[in-house]
């Protein structure tokens, strides 16, 4: 797995390096900014980046764009983002180009060594890792009145850790129930969604976009 960083707190870029290292990685470039990270990307053709939302010069969503721009150029590329708070709508700039190889966490994760290597090796997969934290807020926000108040108490929990990227396997054992109520429970948020089956439409990544579009407070 070849990953490029892009952190400009040194502290933090290097400690993902030395992190990444000591679990057999390889670390091609470690750089302090979008264009670095644009340019190193080019160079290296990483299989994945681990990018900060907020980079020079104005430290606003340029790593969020450079983000997408790296994504235009690699649409293979796997990007795992981090913030150092809960910024919904990154997270759903990032989503609404599609999720596949695609993660969010807050940098307080990076700290829980194995939390953070296993969203990193889901979102080199090919999978999705949105942060525990991120879905919660963005549960605790949702407006009434919406589709989603449709859905009931337990079908929210499914639907929120689909949010975070896990599979019906994975959500199982975590509310530790069957594999079959995880299937039933995600039919039904199908259906209170309105999402029907189509041939264009990923209606398990449908549902999630719903769940963060429609969090904003």
């Amino acid at each position: 797995m070849r990953i490029v960083i892009a952190e400009d707190d040194p502290l933090l870029r290097e400690g993902l390096a030395l992190l990444l290292r000591a679990e057999s990685l390889d670390v091609v470039a470690a750089v302090d900014g979008p264009k670095a990270f644009l340019d190193a990307v080019d160079t290296h053709e990483p299989d994945v980046a681990v990018v900060d939302v907020r980079m020079p010069p104005t430290h606003t969503d340029e790593g969020i764009v450079a983000a997408v721009e790296a994504r235009r150029r690699r649409p293979d590329l796997a990007v795992l983002v981090l913030s150092a708070y809960v910024e919904q709508a990154f997270a759903t700039d990032l989503l609404i180009h599609g999720s596949a190889r695609l993660g969010y966490l807050l940098k307080e994760r990076v700290g829980r060594v194995e939390e953070f290597m296993a969203a990193l090796r889901r979102v080199a997969g090919g999978g999705t890792a949105i942060d525990p934290e991120v879905v919660a807020q963005l549960l605790s926000h949702t407006r009434p009145g919406r589709r989603l108040d449709r859905l009931s108490p337990r079908e929210l929990d499914v639907l929120a850790l689909m949010a975070e990227g896990l599979g019906n396997t994975a959500i199982a054992e975590r509310l530790v129930v069957t594999e079959g109520a995880v299937h039933k429970h995600i039919r039904n948020i199908f259906a209170k969604l309105d999402l029907a089956p189509s041939d264009r439409t990923d209606r398990r990544v449908a549902a999630v976009l719903q769940y963060l579009e429609r969090g904003a407070p």
